[in-house]
């Protein structure tokens, strides 16, 4: 489980493609020393499972359902990336529960700039918005954000990014048409689950 509060912006150091995977190494120097063999750590929104680990960097397998329904199927060398290491029971819990679990993606639309804060728009998929609420939690490539607006009409659900956010992420360097992931809030999922089954 993860809060969404990215911990780190790594950096993709390599990527080596498989027929049905890829092995992706990191570079993380503050998240690295943390990391050890076996630990979930949240790449861009997607949990990914550290498989090895050096004094600077981790390397993570990505498999083929992962790389097709997620951004991490565009990724390359330098591509930046948002990181954060599963949360722990004995500090604050800031964020918002997020399991890492990409619910599908969106394509971002339009990011404008403000006084102190960036309007970011993100066209989501049309059967994802039942779940997503104004005043709400959302997760955008491993951020968690609160949703501004949701447009029906346009699919399209607006954020305000805060200057630590913009400073702390790779989101602000995103251009229209890039994909990002998105993560809806589980209880929205769970009290449809328990609706369907009344």
């Amino acid at each position: 489980m993860f809060t969404g509060l990215v911990q780190e912006l790594g950096v993709v150091a390599d990527i080596v493609r498989a027929e049905s995977s890829a092995q992706i190494s990191i570079k993380a120097p503050s998240l690295a020393p943390q990391i050890k063999t076996g630990d979930s750590v949240s790449v861009d929104g997607v949990c990914l499972t550290a498989t090895a680990v050096t004094a600077d960097s981790f390397t993570a397998d990505a498999m083929v359902q992962t790389l097709a329904v997620t951004s991490l199927g565009q990724i390359q060398s330098g591509s930046a990336v948002n990181l954060e290491l599963a949360a722990r029971l004995d500090t604050r819990m800031g964020g918002h529960i997020v399991q890492g679990h990409v619910d599908g993606t969106g394509t971002l639309v339009a990011l404008t700039p403000g006084e102190q804060w960036m309007k970011c728009e993100v066209k989501v998929d049309r059967n994802l918005l039942k779940y997503i609420v104004a005043k709400g939690s959302i997760c955008f490539s491993g951020i968690s954000l609160t949703v501004g607006e949701v447009h029906d009409e346009s699919s399209v659900v607006t954020v305000w990014l805060i200057p630590e956010t913009i400073e702390r992420t790779s989101i602000a360097t995103k251009k229209p048409g890039d994909l990002i992931n998105i993560e809806v809030d589980v209880l929205a999922k769970y009290v449809e689950r328990m609706m369907e089954n009344k």
